[in-house]
């Protein structure tokens, strides 16, 4: 069994990975913590677990009492850095969540971040955990850098492209969506029920901290690096709970492609993810909804052409493929079991 350690597991993210954990037939979760909470049972703030988890929550410097294989970071950006080197020392694997990780240029982390990094020993060596590019290095891997919800998404929309050269990296424009769930379990003004319901609004359009996480994703991945590739990133607030819609536009990168009309990038897709068991590419012009991927750990694509443009439609669970799935599929290529292992049930529906 695979022990298993949660750092942070009071907002949503935790609560999915404790959703996903308690049924996985390779898994023991031995420690959740939470300062706020410790000495209380975990199930009296999660009463869906009842039944599935007989633990509380402790405070995050009694976890090594209980021994765990591998640590998950479900918390805000700058906790895991600053106890990324009491973890280390003791040889447990790390699957961070937030962003400290993620982005590999220290002085562009700590200009989106607003403040130094406190490990930047360990930023070299962050597996970036986005399997359909990284899978070798995530096996091999100690430390995960899980990726972003909004930059799974748009990323997945963009890779077989830029893989093949089909586009102009430098033409990208991601329109993406998100539920209310995706700013977290604080409890602020603009996510009440009745401030967030009933309406619709674009936010940080001048520069979203995930732009440049999405911009090194896909530059990793080009097959010609003389034009980088660049993104205008536009995120919306949608009121719904969970999930992620991402609308991704691109110019092709000849009128040859624009002729051949959609069924040659569509085979490639398919071609490109046909091994790959969460990314599912729905067939010729689909709608795709993110009803139909809740609670699931895959993201569905759909391709479309007009004219000399490419829109590429992507959908996920933001809490899931998003965020704590991902980490699971990670976690499950650490320690060398199937990726797919808890994480292969249908869509809840309706929902």
């Amino acid at each position: 069994m695979i022990r298993t350690a949660i750092i942070g597991g009071t907002g949503y993210t935790g609560a999915e990975l404790l959703r996903l954990l308690v049924c996985h037939p390779e898994v023991e979760i031995v420690a959740v913590s939470s300062r706020s909470e410790a000495g209380k049972p975990v199930t009296e703030l999660f009463p869906n677990l009842r039944g599935h988890l007989d633990i509380a929550f402790s405070e995050p410097s009694d976890l090594f009492q209980a021994k765990p294989d591998v640590v998950f970071f479900a918390t805000p950006h700058g906790v895991a850095q600053a106890m990324m080197k009491q973890v280390a020392a003791q040889g447990i694997k790390v699957i961070d969540l937030s962003a400290d990780f993620r982005i590999r240029d220290q002085k562009l982390w700590e200009h989106w971040y607003g403040q130094p990094h406190q490990s930047p020993e360990y930023i070299a060596q962050a597996v970036y955990g986005l399997p359909e590019v990284n899978r070798a290095a995530i096996a091999e891997a100690n430390l995960i850098a899980c990726p972003g919800c909004y930059p799974t998404s748009v990323q997945l929309a963009m890779i077989p492209l830029l893989e093949n050269g089909l586009i102009d990296p430098a033409s990208i424009v991601a329109y993406s969506g998100s539920g209310v769930s995706g700013a977290g379990r604080n409890a602020k003004v603009p996510y009440l029920l009745a401030e967030a319901s009933e309406n619709f609004q674009a936010y940080a359009t001048a520069g979203h901290r995930h732009e440049p996480e999405i911009i090194q994703g896909l530059r990793d991945v080009q097959k010609d690096t003389d034009v980088p590739a660049e993104v205008l990133f536009l995120p919306h607030l949608v009121p719904m709970i969970r999930g992620i819609h991402s609308t991704v536009v691109a110019d092709l990168s000849s009128t040859d492609l624009a002729d051949s009309g959609l069924t040659d990038i569509q085979s490639i897709f398919e071609s490109r993810y046909s091994s790959e068991p969460f990314v599912d590419v729905l067939p010729s012009g689909s709608q795709p909804q993110t009803r139909f991927v809740k609670g699931t750990n895959q993201c569905q694509l759909a391709i479309h052409i007009r004219g000399d443009r490419v829109v590429v439609l992507s959908v996920e669970d933001n809490l899931t493929k998003g965020a704590a799935g991902q980490a699971i599929q990670c976690m499950n290529l650490m320690c060398g079991i199937d990726e797919g292992t808890g994480l292969k049930s249908p869509a809840m529906l309706p929902g």
